[in-house]
């Protein structure tokens, strides 16, 4: 009997586990706010998810004045976010005449490429956010499939007709919300990214000012929605849950434009309800962040090729290096970098070209083998060759960091 009931007692267990600490991960982007304005409303829902995480800035825009500088703009933010590369190399410049570089590989394409698939969601009220970006069922995606889908609305003008105001992409905005509280609470999506558009429209019609601040609050009500549904399948089914609520980008002064620098415009914020590291607590963290942090989180499976064009790491866990820098003297080439983990080991490779861009393939070289603590590393570039253009790319085991250079 003794035996028997030892038996039910680990199936149970067994049973239980496969639900107990199960991860799940849902993105909201809330259409250009700035983090100033989220400061100065408080909004509610953003402070109550990071009271068991952090709230805190972060940056899009990529380097000023570099190869990597990106337009703060929308759509771009949008595929920074999926990709975990700058639009040097995901090639989104902007809002229209969309031209995706599927080589590299979104956050949905990279769950849909594990060994047991996760399930996805997206609840978009801007479908070129499934058709264009991820690029559903293209070839050049490995004809990626979303589970669940609810988006198509600003195609629907019987449904939704234009209305004052914009008002009309509000309504958009309100049955997203509803449809990822819905579909969250009933199904638990593994991977779901929101898309929330109306206070970008309200902002470039009524610039700072009483009119946006409504809904920024609003939005909030609509963030607050996709939370609950979040903590109901935490509470109801024991799931360890990520969220992130970010915004694409900052705006200028007045609140009417972006796209530019300004440090208004490149500076946004995050929302979580994890842990951060020190990175993200120094305000280090970047919009290219996000795809490695869900990926970590997740513990997915990133091919050496996809993670090693990421221009981003993750701001959860400790990092064991971050921050490369690279310069030359002569023909010679310094890359530095910042590491956590004195011995953590690395390995520097080089590739005199840029071939990934066209075949998602690199020729990677191995020129060094070292421990992160050594923060330097110094290399003859003659011994690859002389050409105008390199790429290095710097490997630990859970991060890895790359950067361009041009002679």
């Amino acid at each position: 009997m003794r035996k028997l009931l030892l038996t039910i007692l680990g199936v149970c267990l067994s049973f239980f586990g496969l639900f107990a600490d199960e991860r799940k991960a849902v993105i909201i982007i809330v259409d250009g706010i700035p983090k100033d304005v989220i400061e100065r409303l408080h909004v509610p829902v953003i402070y109550d998810i990071a009271r068991t995480g952090s709230f805190g800035a972060s940056y899009v825009g990529g380097e000023t004045g570099m190869y990597n500088e990106t337009p703060t703009i929308s759509a771009v933010g949008y595929n920074t976010m999926l990709t975990g590369v700058w639009a040097n190399k995901h090639n989104v410049f902007g809002n229209s005449n969309l031209s995706p570089n599927y080589n590299y590989w979104s956050l949905f394409r990279i769950a849909k490429e594990q060994k047991k698939p996760l399930t996805t969601a997206i609840f978009s009220s801007w479908t070129d956010n499934r058709t264009v970006l991820l690029g559903e069922g293209k070839p050049e995606t490995g004809k990626l499939k979303i589970d669940y889908v609810f988006d198509g609305y600003d195609l629907d003008e019987k449904n939704y007709p234009h209305k004052e105001k914009d008002l009309h992409v509000f309504d958009y905005d309100e049955r997203v919300s509803h449809e990822a509280e819905k579909c969250i609470k009933e199904n638990g999506p593994d991977l779901s990214w929101v898309y929330l558009w109306y206070t970008d429209d309200a902002s470039h019609m009524y610039r700072n000012g009483s009119y946006f601040d409504e809904y920024i609050l609003k939005a909030g009500q609509q963030i607050e929605r996709v939370w609950n549904a979040v903590q109901y399948r935490q509470k109801n089914f024991g799931e360890d849950w990520m969220i992130i609520v970010t915004t694409d980008h900052g705006r200028s002064v007045n609140g009417h434009d972006h796209g530019g620098q300004s440090l208004r415009e490149r500076t946004t914020w995050i929302s979580t309800n994890q842990k951060v590291n020190k990175r993200f607590k120094e305000g280090k963290a970047a919009m290219v962040d996000i795809n490695p942090t869900v990926c970590e989180f997740l513990g997915m499976e990133v091919p050496d090729q996809v993670r090693w064009e990421r221009d981003g790491i993750p701001f959860i866990g400790k990092t064991e290096i971050h921050d490369l820098e690279v310069s030359t003297y002569d023909r010679e080439v310094i890359l530095r970098w910042k590491a956590d983990k004195k011995n953590a080991p690395v390995k520097v490779y080089a590739a005199p070209a840029n071939e990934y861009k066209t075949s998602g393939k690199e020729n990677w070289i191995l020129i060094g083998d070292l421990n992160a603590g050594a923060e330097d590393f110094h290399y003859d570039l003659d011994k690859i060759g002389q050409y105008n253009f390199y790429k290095f790319a710097v490997v630990s085991k859970h991060e890895s960091l790359n950067r361009w250079l041009t002679m």
